[in-house]
């Protein structure tokens, strides 16, 4: 975790400093609040103080919220790891006055314990090893757990032994539960594993196996998108085509019409580029106020529609064009 947590904290800090644009720091967040960093990481990285200092400098509103409620998120994680560590604490101190104080008789049997809880002193904490004890009640029998905060893994499938991809796999889980899920919703968890798993096998470890994580995460995660969500957890898209798609194969509807529009608009442009056109008098220039002009005439739309006229200035180079 800290070797992923630490190329963060430096591409922040140079966006602090000026040498590097804003542009991905939403992704850099985003990854900050979806990963499970330690109150170690945290003092070893600086990651707080560097998340405070951005928080400062940036001029982008919901950044900085976001910015807020994280560093307060992990202020939360630490105090409550030092309240965790200090029953420790109090109780080693208890049992090295009882083992000073005792009869000269039990002193060998005092001074074991007493060893025991010098290497206590300072735990290390991790956030994932605080969990609650049981205790036995009155009547002899355990108490019920409370609900863990992991995901359930369906008993047909395990999570990945490697701690990144687990990871991996629960944050993919809460990506796919976003939002509402639809009728005929598939087991999320178990399509988690699924698209994991094809990533993994695509990819291997590296580089490539990150990114893929951190762009379908996005996707999922698009609330301009939800027919992506939606197709893959009622198994409209498979987890293996989901691992494999573009960025182009996972837009929006909106995103892929706005896309065609541009490339059927740069197409026109460029075919007016090559084709010199009829040279007329009938068009005024609005730049120079001069007739000495071109004009090409091109069906942009549908057939029924009226085609688009596109005029050229031979004087100028002004551009411009109607129906």
């Amino acid at each position: 975790m800290e070797t992923e947590i630490l190329p963060i904290a430096t591409k922040l800090e140079k966006m602090c400093a000026g040498d590097k644009s804003m542009d991905d720091a939403s992704e850099l967040i985003g990854a900050l609040e979806t990963a499970e960093i330690s109150a170690e990481i945290l003092s070893k990285s600086r990651i707080g103080l560097i998340l405070n200092d951005f928080r400062k400098k940036t001029t982008d509103d919901k950044l900085a919220k976001r910015s807020k409620q994280l560093i307060k998120n992990w202020k939360s994680k630490v105090e409550a790891a030092a309240a965790s560590a200090k029953p420790a604490r109090i109780d080693s101190e208890s049992r090295k006055k009882s083992s000073t104080s005792g009869p000269p008789t039990e002193y060998h049997e005092a001074k074991k314990p007493k060893l025991e809880m010098m290497n206590e002193d300072k735990p290390k904490i991790e956030m994932n090893d605080i969990k609650p004890k049981l205790e036995m009640n009155t009547n002899g029998t355990k108490p019920k757990p409370e609900p863990s905060t992991s995901i359930k893994v369906p008993s047909r499938l395990k999570l990945p032994e490697d701690p990144t991809r687990g990871r991996n796999v629960t944050i993919i889980s809460k990506s796919l539960t976003s939002g509402p899920l639809p009728d005929g919703s598939l087991n999320p968890d178990d399509v988690a594993l699924q698209i994991e798993a094809a990533i993994y096998e695509l990819h291997g470890d590296g580089e490539k196996y990150t990114s893929t994580i951190r762009s379908r995460v996005f996707n999922l995660r698009d609330k301009k998108n939800p027919d992506l969500r939606e197709n893959i957890i009622v198994g409209s898209v498979s987890p293996a085509k989901f691992a494999k798609m573009s960025a182009d194969e996972m837009a929006s509807t909106d995103m892929k019409k706005l896309r065609d529009a541009f490339t059927k608009e740069a197409i026109n442009e460029h075919q007016m580029g090559v084709q010199e056109g009829t040279p007329t008098d009938m068009f005024k220039c609005g730049k120079c106020l001069k007739y000495n002009c071109t004009y090409n005439q091109v069906q942009t739309r549908s057939a029924d529609e009226p085609m688009t006229t596109f005029v050229f200035c031979r004087e100028c180079g002004n551009r411009w064009k109607f129906c």
